[in-house]
């Protein structure tokens, strides 16, 4: 069963719980780096200058997928909320996942164009939701 048969309603719930999961990946490769540095129980934050550099960026990438999945569960459930139901909705919330995956793998082996390429997809896939919301309701 491919994922574009569930329901509609249903993709956007998984896509919710999918990126959610997604905020903490990068943060696996900061949890490894800190603890082959030595993890500073007293000054956790303070480490981050002695992190290697592809930890740092995952750092930020870590950050990053903080704020953008506040955008797009914002975007999915108004999506659910409203009743969009549309293979184009399911498409949207569905490209944000692996959009989201590759930003942080391309953020953190320093791939800037790809990054940002994957960053204009997931918010695209925002504001496709956040249309198709608002177009739902007039």
């Amino acid at each position: 069963m491919s994922l574009l048969q569930l329901p509609t309603p249903t993709i956007f719930l998984y896509s919710i719980a999918a990126a959610a999961v997604l905020i903490y990946v990068p943060y696996l490769l900061v949890a490894y780096a800190r603890a082959r540095i030595g993890y500073d129980f007293s000054a956790p934050r303070a480490m981050f200058d002695k992190l290697p550099p592809y930890a740092q960026r995952a750092t930020w990438a870590h950050q990053n997928s903080f704020e953008s999945f506040m955008i797009f569960a914002a975007a999915a459930l108004m999506a659910y909320v409203t009743g969009v139901n549309s293979s184009m909705a399911a498409t949207a919330a569905i490209a944000f996942i692996p959009a989201r995956l590759l930003y942080s793998t391309f953020y953190i082996v320093n791939i800037p164009l790809l990054r940002s390429l994957m960053f204009g997809v997931g918010s695209f896939s925002s504001a496709t939701l956040f249309y198709l919301s608002i177009m739902q309701q007039r």
